[in-house]
């Protein structure tokens, strides 16, 4: 597997690779483009048994 998969990108920063993200706190998925700006921390809320809010790449075109 390529290591994009293994990144995690925070809210707000900016999108590493195009694809679909899941959230590695709550599963929650986004469709993501290269060089556009994560979800902001408020886009969803965690309870703190989730952790902060950590997107993870799981499907690219690439």
């Amino acid at each position: 597997m390529h290591p994009r998969f293994d990144e995690l990108t925070s809210p707000g920063e900016a999108v590493p690779y195009s694809g679909i993200y899941r959230c590695d706190g709550c599963a929650h998925e986004i469709v993501s483009t290269e060089g556009h700006i994560m979800p902001p921390q408020n886009h969803h809320q965690h309870s703190s048994e989730q952790g902060a809010i950590r997107w993870r790449l799981i499907v690219s075109p690439r």
